[in-house]
């Protein structure tokens, strides 16, 4: 991160160049003589945890500003989702045969990107998890359309590097899931949602509940692949037990392919559906 301001005070990264350049004694080798800005030991502390927090979520803000993101589409969806090329080594038939959904993820993003570059390129930015499988298409379809992507990894205990073809610059990474969710959807203005597993559902219900509760904006919600979810979610149900409302099956959308989505996203009405913002926004 570049910093050009000028200010009459010393930078604090002299200091932290300065403090390491004196005599190696007891008292300058102890931690407590370590800049605490420059102390990871200190930082890591249970008690600067709401540090750390602010910390990751001012990173990540202050690179996008910077970089001049005003709004996103996001992609969700599984790791584990094959590309085409790659089908015949997933693990089960039912991933091979969702490896298409990676061809759409991939067409969506581009087709979305290239919109975002006739405008500038600064709205309707991809955004993905940085990972494999649907990410890697949504980050894919955004570079062969020439523009940029958004990737937001997170550390795992199984840690996953960045798929190759996020921005680089705009490539982020969390310790926090809460403050990388935040980050998913305060710039959202579409939201694509592909089959996967634990981390997909959590996503597409995190929205769905920001949403359905006013504290978000109604965007688009797009679910890839009707048969896959109605396999595994019975939405109707829910309706019918009285647990959501009838109204809240309209919170999102059956697509199977790119262009049936962007269609969407083109015809959603919001016409009086504006449930409120995320907070601080």
């Amino acid at each position: 991160m570049k910093d050009d301001r000028k200010t009459a005070f010393r930078h604090a990264s002299q200091d932290i160049e300065t403090a390491h350049q004196v005599p190696q004694t007891p008292q300058t080798q102890s931690q407590a003589y370590e800049l605490a800005f420059a102390d990871d030991a200190f930082l890591c502390r249970q008690e600067l945890r709401p540090v750390r927090l602010q910390l990751e979520l001012l990173k990540t803000e202050m690179l996008m500003e910077e970089a001049g993101i005003n709004s996103t589409i996001v992609l969700f969806g599984g790791a584990r989702i094959p590309a085409p090329a790659a089908k015949a080594d997933a693990r089960t038939k039912t991933l091979a045969d969702l490896s298409q959904f990676y061809q759409e993820a991939q067409r969506f993003a581009q087709l979305m990107t290239e919109r975002s570059m006739a405008t500038g390129g600064s709205d309707g930015v991809i955004v993905t998890g940085g990972g494999p499988g649907v990410m890697e298409a949504g980050n894919r379809g955004a570079a062969e359309a020439g523009g940029r992507s958004i990737g937001l990894s997170i550390v795992l205990p199984h840690e996953q590097a960045p798929n190759a073809y996020v921005t680089p610059e705009l490539c982020f990474n969390f310790h926090y899931f809460a403050i990388r969710k935040m980050h998913f959807l305060m710039r959202a203005k579409a939201i694509a949602v592909f089959p996967g597993g634990f981390g997909t559902l959590d996503e597409l219900f995190e929205s769905l509940t920001l949403i359905q509760t006013g504290r978000m904006e109604i965007v688009p919600i797009l679910l890839f692949g009707r048969g896959f979810w109605e396999s595994i979610l019975d939405f109707k149900a829910l309706s019918d037990a009285g647990t959501i409302s009838d109204d809240d099956l309209s919170l999102f959308r059956f697509v199977e392919t790119a262009d049936e989505a962007v269609d969407a996203i083109d015809t959603w009405d919001n016409a009086g559906t504006r449930r409120g913002t995320i907070p601080g926004r």
